[in-house]
């Protein structure tokens, strides 16, 4: 797999289905003109793409992926202090079925999560204004082992938001909106970030069963850093398509917010991830930011862009909520 990107050109075909990105020319106006068009283009089509000179270092990447596998595999007793509850996000041994977001009724998946909320920090007072319900203000459990563990993921976090918020502006461009349109709207975003570890398999999976089953995603935008284990695939017709692996890089996709939110003009595509071929075989990491407007954003098809959904809208909180629950029925 190339590591060096032609910067004369901000898209690579590594994969002519899940292109790689060059975001290094995004602070000049050519340079985002035709990032945005790269991007619309993926978006259109799969709405997958890779993206390389984001911005974010390799330094932080390598401490927070080594951290959180450091955090997997501690002895469960120590685990068993960050357990997620109704009240907080925290670990979950079982991670639910994604596919069941989709309508397939599938068993579980097979892997572990840790889940931060980015408003789980804020204070009692702060996080009362939601309502009880709300999964988005549920408070962080944070543990003490690894050292540095909840340092690294703050540092992550706001490294995730500043990209994110890049990559909004970048989808304005791409639509014909103007540059900011997405940014008071997001200004208070309710994003969350989610470790996945999927474990050596040591028996048979149930059939259906899968490291994490079909799914689409659910917000606006997810930046996954996935390792070279290998397993994410993506669906094209009636195949499934690998998602290359680029070292440093982030895949990006949209999820079913955007496509609703473009009135069909982009598309959320199914994506898995299978088991390995060989039982016992390596654990594999990927650390997914689901980047999610603010929880009262009013969210419609924008209507110069499709008929697709025309008439009908929510928010932000609303459409996270319908989607937990079906995740977790």
């Amino acid at each position: 797999m190339p590591t060096d990107f032609d910067h004369s050109s901000p898209i690579t075909l590594v994969d002519d289905y899940v292109p790689v990105i060059d975001l290094s020319t995004r602070d000049t106006p050519e340079g985002r003109a035709a990032i945005a068009r790269a991007i619309g283009t993926a978006c259109a089509t799969s709405g997958f793409f890779v993206v390389v000179e984001h911005g974010v270092t390799t330094a932080l990447i390598d401490r927070m992926y080594t951290t959180t596998l450091e955090f997997f595999q501690l002895p469960r007793e120590e685990k068993d202090r960050v357990l997620a509850t109704a009240e907080t996000g925290g670990l979950r041994y079982q991670a639910g079925s994604a596919a069941k977001s989709s309508g397939l009724d599938t068993p579980a998946d097979l892997c572990e999560i840790f889940s931060c909320n980015v408003l789980g920090d804020g204070s009692p007072e702060f996080r009362a204004q939601f309502d009880d319900a709300a999964p988005w203000a549920r408070s962080n459990l944070w543990p003490h082992e690894p050292a540095g563990f909840r340092e690294t993921w703050f540092e992550y976090i706001s490294a995730m938001e500043g990209l994110a918020a890049d990559l909004m502006e970048l989808f304005a461009l791409t639509l014909g909106l103007d540059r900011h349109f997405f940014a008071d709207k997001i200004d208070r975003h309710i994003s969350t970030i989610v470790a996945n570890y999927y474990y050596p398999q040591t028996r048979t999976p149930l059939p259906g069963q899968l490291r994490k089953g079909e799914h689409t995603d659910w917000g606006s935008l997810t930046i996954l850093y996935q390792d070279d284990i290998g397993g994410l695939q993506v669906r094209r017709g009636d195949t499934w398509r690998d998602v290359p692996f680029v070292p440093g890089a982030f895949v990006i996709n949209i999820g079913d917010m955007m496509a609703f939110w473009t009135g069909g003009a982009w598309v959320s595509t199914p994506h898995r991830v299978v088991n390995p071929a060989q039982a016992g075989s390596g654990a594999r990491v990927s650390i997914p930011f689901f980047h999610l407007p603010n929880h009262d954003a009013w969210i419609e098809p924008l209507p110069r862009l499709g008929s697709l959904h025309q008439g009908s809208g929510t928010t932000t909180g609303q459409w996270y909520q319908d989607k937990m629950a079906a995740i977790y029925s």
